[in-house]
């Protein structure tokens, strides 16, 4: 299934885990070091980098550049080490994330409450996700390196449906 972002609630409801999805428009990349950023800023009431509401955020930190396209390799990080963070992020309206791996329980019917999509990817694929990544643009904390908040184009960037809006996890059922 194609399917551009951000996406809506429509498109959403088509979504079934374990199915393959094909996405296109703007995501954000963090990981641990940028979330626990992000979750500062919510409690200490900051401006945030980017708008959450109906965002994207893909777990991932790309490798540097190569000279023949926007990034280097940009493999999915494992999604548990964001469950510190993430109903934090989904209360302020964040729309899907992009990572690997298992969710914890408690996070998985977060995601389903908030009515947010988890898309994986798969492991050690890097090179090929980056095929589809068109543009990156650093956003905020470049201190953090390849940790840092970046705004990618990514187009018909292959993943699968981890978890559904019904709870339908494909790593537990």
């Amino acid at each position: 299934m194609n399917i551009t972002l951000p996406l809506s609630l429509q498109d959403k409801k088509k979504l079934t885990a374990g199915q393959k999805a094909y996405l296109s428009g703007k995501v954000y990349t963090a990981r641990d070091a940028a979330h626990k950023k992000i979750v500062k800023a919510i409690e200490n009431d900051e401006k945030l980098p980017f708008n959450l509401k109906n965002s994207t955020i893909f777990y991932v930190g790309p490798t540097p550049t190569r000279k023949d396209s926007s990034i280097g390799a940009a493999g999915p990080t494992t999604s548990s080490r964001m469950d510190l963070y993430t109903e934090e992020l989904l209360k302020c309206g964040l729309s899907a994330v992009i990572g690997k791996g298992p969710r914890e329980s408690k996070i998985n019917k977060s995601l389903v409450e908030h009515q947010a999509i988890y898309f994986v990817g798969i492991g050690g694929a890097g090179a090929l996700l980056a095929k589809s990544i068109k543009k990156t643009k650093l956003i905020a904390f470049p201190e953090l390196g390849p940790e840092a908040i970046y705004l990618m184009e990514i187009e018909n960037m292959p993943l699968y449906v981890g978890l559904d809006l019904r709870g339908r996890d494909i790593y537990r059922n």
